[in-house]
């Protein structure tokens, strides 16, 4: 079991022949299920053609339609990044993750606004992860995204992160203590965004595979806050929590564009001690993660 995505997941790549969309889907046909998850490309100026022997079509519809696929990863430059996902949800799939990096605030409000109004009129929601996020991996099953696939290893831990580099950081010490993971979750770390972390941690949850979960969180935001405070009152498993940007100074941006520290509640400190209040097991040092979870375990 596993949450999002499972090796029977089918994907659509928007950007597929793009230097960096080819680059990150010749790695994900390579690991583990690859070869029969991803199902097509999205270019209308190549459909009909082919790359890494995955069909090309004009549109996401027209690949959904063809492939049955329920998912697209997208690797589109920040200027029709926003449009692309517009073009997936409008196209009805389950799952959507954006990997692009930089797209202007004012397209992701105009998108997210679309896809409320879709919801709100009775349409089908599409979840969307990212954008500026690595992906989603279930060890051994699928990747979808631009995380190292030779770090995870099967298992029955959660990991949920803002920061790409950080979500490698807790996998990789996870696999070296010998603790595989259920699946890794990255959702960006942009002020506007799909899945949050009260999302995820649900979905861990419920997910009667996952027997713990490694949530980090980065300044600026209340997300983490949110989750913490939904553990507290749902949350059957034992989690450890980390915020990255303890020594981040008010009013700078570090790293990520959300990551922005606009008030008292959304400092490093403030966040790690609403988890602590909340029942987490906090450090604040990031190479502790594996082991305060294994002292769970």
């Amino acid at each position: 079991m596993s949450i999002y995505v499972n090796k029977n997941t089918r994907v659509i790549t928007q950007g597929i022949t793009g230097k960096t969309g080819q680059f990150h889907t010749e790695k994900c046909i390579e690991y583990a299920n690859g070869k029969n998850c991803f199902v097509a490309g999205v270019n209308p100026k190549k459909a009909g053609e082919k790359i890494f022997g995955v069909p090309i079509f004009g549109s996401v519809k027209e690949a959904k339609a063809q492939t049955g696929a329920t998912a697209s990863v997208i690797y589109v430059p920040p200027p029709g990044a926003a449009a692309a996902i517009w073009e997936a949800v409008d196209a009805d799939l389950d799952l959507v993750i954006c990997i692009t990096e930089g797209i202007p605030i004012r397209d992701m409000l105009e998108v997210r606004g679309k896809m409320k109004a879709k919801q709100a009129a009775g349409g089908k929601k599409t979840l969307l992860l990212g954008p500026n996020c690595p992906g989603v991996i279930t060890p051994d099953e699928i990747k979808i995204g631009i995380m190292p696939g030779h770090i995870h290893k099967k298992g029955r831990v959660g990991v949920v992160s803002r920061s790409g580099t950080l979500t490698y950081e807790a996998v990789a010490q996870l696999s070296e203590l010998g603790i595989g993971q259920s699946s890794a979750v990255g959702i960006g770390g942009d002020p506007i965004n799909g899945i949050k972390h009260l999302d995820v941690m649900q979905a861990f949850n419920d997910d009667p595979q996952t027997d713990a979960v490694i949530m980090i969180g980065e300044i600026g935001g209340p997300d983490e806050a949110d989750a913490a405070r939904w553990c507290k009152a749902n949350m059957k498993k034992p989690v450890v929590g980390f915020i990255a940007g303890v020594t981040a100074p008010p009013g700078k941006r570090m790293g990520h564009a959300g990551a922005l520290i606009s008030g008292g509640a959304d400092t490093a400190d403030a966040k790690l001690a609403i988890m602590e209040e909340c029942g987490f097991k906090v450090t604040r040092n990031p190479s502790e993660m594996g082991k305060l979870l294994k002292s769970l375990l």
